[in-house]
């Protein structure tokens, strides 16, 4: 804590002004340690000059103060030690979050997720294996392009340092035990500083990732890691699609060290999200070539990950545009053609963000029905977007009509391990409360429970799978089944629509369908 102390003494018609400026060691004693003192002499005779001079000198040195940040803040329930690290509970307002039913009105419960419950055979927290998005938890402030920070976290310091980092880091596992997750995903940034060499940044990584391995335990695992190429201004012509051949091999020291890190971790995957590999015209564009050296950059990644020994699952995270006009991997299904082309479908898999879905003209539900018929679903960002805006708003999910028919994907699907639900989303700016974080989480993961509880109603009813079943039965003939093993060629056919005449085409029952699916929610 700061602190300014102003001292007026008189002496023959002259005014002397002492400034002193000091500091309080750790946040538990008021030890001063003195930094300097200033006296000024002051002759100007009118006594509003006097004060002038004095507010101008004060407003000063409050600038001065405030440039140096604290070690310890203030803090609302911890505490700091001598060494200015943080002491106690980060959250002590919050319990261990358990579930109390539908019926509960605590929003620190759960009503819906009920972790042991077995669901068509598999426990709750298998089918769903949720994990916190260490970015927004912990790195987000609230800024958007109209607005400055707005949440400021107790155990903050207003600094990016190692220290900071590491207490960061010790808030993410209290947080992940209060909620009872046992799943983590992190961008190497967010986690540890930039230095200013690649070597100083990978030491950075190195120290706070072996607290992070400390902490996690036997239990804690990172669901994914990833490696962050698109904030820094040396990526603005993309990583793998870089005009930059320099460029181009830093991003590949990054991925290399991100998935070290990831690997020692006992990271379950690792992804790509090219934020940056695209472009905003295509006037100053080689297309062709810039998607070769992506293909050629995740040929290697793919390579790399075998050297080590590292057995997780590689994913693709499609987003269509933003922060580019336009994103090689717009969908599901570019992305799948992209993997294609390049001999690639064996080394990767899909990371499904709902929120990137809907930007590319889709409901969540198509894109992961994509990704699953084409055995590509490999993990989902759970979140959403708000209808009346166009950008990617990273909301958490609370649609539960949306909810269940994700739901009935990932059940299709078999499940999503090694891949689970990472809750890609964030609190919304106006929301500033650390219980926030809580109440956020909670509803996110009560909202997908209560989907896959929906789903399994659906699936075990079967009236649903009945009516999509009834609707194609005429391909459950002997016709339809040369059809479908392509054995009936043209000839074939055009003699049957002879023999048959005009085709009777029945109804689609949407409207039955929906009043199904709408009476399990």
């Amino acid at each position: 804590m700061w602190h300014l102390m102003v001292g007026i003494h008189q002496e023959k018609e002259r005014d002397f002004f002492f400034v002193t400026v000091g500091s309080t060691i750790g946040c538990s004693d008021f030890r001063l340690l003195f930094l300097g003192s200033v006296r000024i002499i002051v002759t100007h005779k009118s006594m509003a000059g006097r004060i002038l001079l004095l507010v101008l000198f004060m407003n000063a040195v409050f600038f001065i103060v405030n440039a140096v940040p604290e070690t310890c803040p203030a803090d609302l329930g911890g505490k700091c030690g001598e060494d200015g690290e943080w002491e106690g509970e980060f959250f002590p307002g919050v319990p261990k979050i358990k579930y109390e039913g539908p019926s509960s009105k605590n929003p620190l419960s759960y009503k819906w997720y009920n972790a042991e419950e077995v669901i068509l055979g598999k426990k709750m927290k298998d089918w769903l294996r949720f994990s916190v998005a260490f970015w927004h938890t912990f790195r987000g402030t609230g800024a958007d392009p109209f607005g400055a920070p707005t949440k400021y976290w107790p155990w903050e310091d207003g600094t990016n340092s190692i220290a900071m980092a590491k207490r960061r880091m010790r808030a993410n596992f209290e947080f992940l035990s209060k909620l009872g997750v046992d799943r983590w995903c992190f961008h190497d940034r967010d986690i540890a500083p930039d230095g200013k060499t690649l070597k100083e940044t990978n030491s950075n990584l190195d120290e706070v990732v072996a607290l992070a391995e400390e902490l996690q335990g036997d239990k804690i695992r990172p669901l994914w890691g990833t490696a962050q190429l698109f904030m820094h201004p040396r990526y603005m012509h993309g990583a793998a699609t870089s005009s930059e051949l320099g460029v181009y091999a830093y991003a590949a020291a990054q991925v290399k060290k991100a998935m070290e890190v990831t690997h020692y971790l006992g990271g379950e995957n690792y992804v790509f999200w090219g934020g940056r590999e695209g472009y905003q015209t295509l006037l100053n564009t080689d297309m062709e070539r810039e998607l070769d050296h992506m293909a050629k950059f995740l040929e290697a990644a793919a390579a790399y990950k075998k050297k080590i020994g590292f057995n997780g699952t590689l994913l693709i995270e499609p987003k269509p545009q933003e922060p580019t006009k336009h994103q090689y991997d717009w969908d599901a299904a570019t992305t799948l053609n992209f993997l294609r082309k390049y001999g690639l479908l064996a080394e990767f898999k899909l990371n499904i963000e709902c929120n990137h879905a809907t930007l590319s003209g889709h409901s969540c539900h198509h894109d992961l029905e994509t990704a699953r018929i084409n055995g590509m679903l490999g993990n989902i960002d759970a979140n959403t977007g708000d209808p009346q805006v166009g950008w990617d708003t990273d909301q958490f999910l609370t649609d539960v009509g949306e909810a269940t028919m994700v739901m009935i994907s990932v059940i299709r699907n078999g499940g999503l391990a090694p891949g689970g639900f990472n809750f890609d989303a964030k609190l919304r700016r106006e929301s500033t409360d650390v219980e926030d974080l809580f109440i956020a989480h909670i509803s996110g993961m009560d909202t997908l429970a209560r989907g896959l509880r929906n789903a399994a109603k659906l699936i075990e009813d079967g009236s649903l799978a009945e009516l999509v079943s009834k609707r194609y039965s005429s391909f459950d003939t002997e016709l339809g089944a040369q059809i479908e093993a392509g054995k009936a060629d043209f000839e074939m056919l055009e003699k049957k629509a002879m023999e048959w005449g005009e085709p009777k085409v029945a109804s689609a029952k949407q409207e039955l369908a929906e009043m199904i699916f709408q009476s399990a929610l």
